[in-house]
C-alpha cells in the first residue's frame, strides 16, 4: 500500500528531502502545506506544486480522520505541533525528536494513545534497506553473537564547511544557527540509534559525555555540544559506543562486531548502502578480519529508492507511509508509540550528558521492532 494523504506543517530545508520522494508514490495525496513564514511557504510550494494552507488550523481542517500530518517544524516547536495535531483528531509522523524533554514526549503519547491516535517519529532509515538487511544479518548470525557495536556519526568540521552554499531545490538555506542551537546529537544520533533500538529492543542505561568543543560558532548562542559519545547498555543486546560530532573526520560507519567476525555498512545516509561480512582468521599467526568482504544481500525487492542529493540518499517518505498503512490495517505502526518516546529519551539523554552525569538509568521501554515484510 501506498496511498493515502498526508499535510507538511514546516516549509524549510528537511521539507524539499520529504518532497523529492513524493513521485516514488503517485497515489499519496498532499492535503495541504503550512509554514509560519509566507514567503518559505510560497517557494517551496511553487517548486513542488502543492496546496498552501493559510494557517495552521486551516492545514488540519483540509487531513482527512486517517491522513497523517508530518511535522517538519524546528525541533523547538515540535512539542507545540505535536500536541495541536494531536488535539485536533490527527495521526503524527514527527522529525527528531518528538519533544525537548521525555516527560513531554511521554505525554504527547499517552495523549495520542488515549484519542485512538498514532505518533511517530523520525529517522525513518531504520525501515530502509540497509537497516533492514544489516538487521536481517545479526538474526540470522551470519558474524556470529555480537559482542559489540562500534556506531559513528562524525560529519566533519562543519563550522569550516561552506554551509551557506547549501540550499534546497525550492531555495531554503541550511539553517546553520538553528542546527548549531539544537546541536549534531539531537539531529542526528537517532539515524543509528533507531537501528540499534530496532534490532536489540530497549536501552536499559546510557553511559555518556558531551560537550562544545568549538567556541565562537556563527549565530547567536547558547550553542549546543558539537560532540558527543556514548556507552549504551541495552537489556538484550550488545555494548554499543555511539559517536556523534560536526569535529571529526566525515565517518558513518557502523559495525557490528561477531564471534566469527565483522559486519559493516558505511554509510548511515544511503538506504542502498551496502553491507557487508569480513570472517574472522588466523594468518601466519597473525589475527586478522579477512581483507575481501563479502557482501550481504536480502533476495528479492525491498523499496522505492531516491537518487542522491547532497549528502543523502535516503528515501523519507518510508516512514509516513509505514504510518499510513499501519493507520489503514489497524496496527501499531513500527515508529510510533513506546519506540518513539524510548527513541526520544535515549538521545536526549545523549544530548544533555555533559562532563558529570555519569550513568543514566532508562525510564521507558519498547519492544524490538518487526522486520520489514520483505527482510524476513
Amino acid at each position: 500500500m501506498s496511498d493515502g494523504t498526508i499535510t507538511l506543517i514546516g516549509a524549510g530545508f528537511v521539507a524539499d528531502l520529504y518532497a523529492r520522494a513524493l513521485p516514488l508514490y503517485p497515489d499519496l495525496r498532499v492535503a495541504a502545506v503550512w509554514d509560519r513564514d509566507p514567503d518559505r511557504l510560497r517557494a517551496f510550494c511553487t517548486h513542488w506544486n502543492l496546496p498552501a494552507a493559510e494557517s495552521l488550523d486551516a492545514a488540519l481542517a483540509a487531513t482527512p480522520a486517517d491522513g497523517l500530518v508530518l511535522n517538519l517544524t524546528n525541533p523547538a516547536a515540535h512539542h507545540e505541533i505535536n500536541a495541536a495535531c494531536i488535539d485536533a483528531g490527527h495521526h503524527v509522523y514527527c522529525e527528531k525528536p518528538l519533544a525537548l524533554d521525555t516527560a513531554a514526549a511521554r505525554d504527547l503519547s499517552e495523549r495520542a494513545k488515549a484519542a485512538g491516535l498514532q505518533l511517530g517519529s523520525a529517522p525513518c532509515s531504520v525501515l530502509g534497506e540497509a537497516a533492514q538487511t544489516l538487521g536481517h544479518a545479526i538474526r540470522t548470525g551470519v558474524a556470529g553473537t555480537p559482542r559489540a557495536i562500534y556506531a559513528e556519526l562524525d560529519d566533519g568540521f562543519v563550522p569550516q564547511a561552506a554551509y551557506r552554499k547549501w540550499i534546497t531545490e525550492s531555495g531554503a538555506p541550511w539553517p546553520f544557527e538553528d542546527e548549531f542551537r539544537t546541536g549534531c546529537t539531537l539531529e542526528h544520533a537517532g539515524y543509528y540509534l533507531s537501528w540499534l533500538i530496532a534490532w536489540f529492543g530497549p536501552v536499559r542505561t546510557v553511559v555518556a559525555a558531551s560537550a562544545e568543543t568549538i567556541p565562537g560558532k556563527e549565530g547567536t548562542g547558547p550553542m549546543a555540544a558539537d560532540l558527543s559519545v556514548a556507552t549504551l547498555f541495552f537489556e538484550d543486546g550488545p555494548v554499543t559506543r555511539l559517536t556523534c560530532s560536526i569535529v571529526a573526520p566525515h565517518d558513518h560507519r557502523i559495525r557490528v562486531i561477531g564471534d566469527g567476525g565483522v559486519l559493516e555498512t558505511r554509510s548511515a545516509w544511503d538506504n542502498a548502502a551496502q553491507v557487508t561480512y569480513r570472517r574472522r582468521l588466523t594468518l601466519r599467526r597473525k589475527l586478522m578480519e579477512s581483507p575481501w568482504p563479502r557482501r550481504h544481500r536480502l533476495s528479492g525487492r525491498t523499496h522505492p529508492k531516491v537518487k542522491r542529493w547532497g549528502a543523502a540518499a535516503m528515501n523519507f517518505l518510508l516512514g509516513p507511509v509505514e504510518m499510513l498503512e499501519a493507520i489503514g490495517a489497524g496496527r501499531p505502526s513500527r515508529i510510533a508509540g513506546d519506540y518513539a518516546v524510548h527513541l526520544t529519551e535515549v538521545t536526549l539523554a545523549i544530548q544533555y550528558a555533559g562532563e558529570t552525569s555519569g550513568a543514566q538509568a532508562m525510564t521507558t521501554r519498547c519492544a524490538p521492532m518487526e522486520p520489514m515484510p520483505w527482510a524476513r
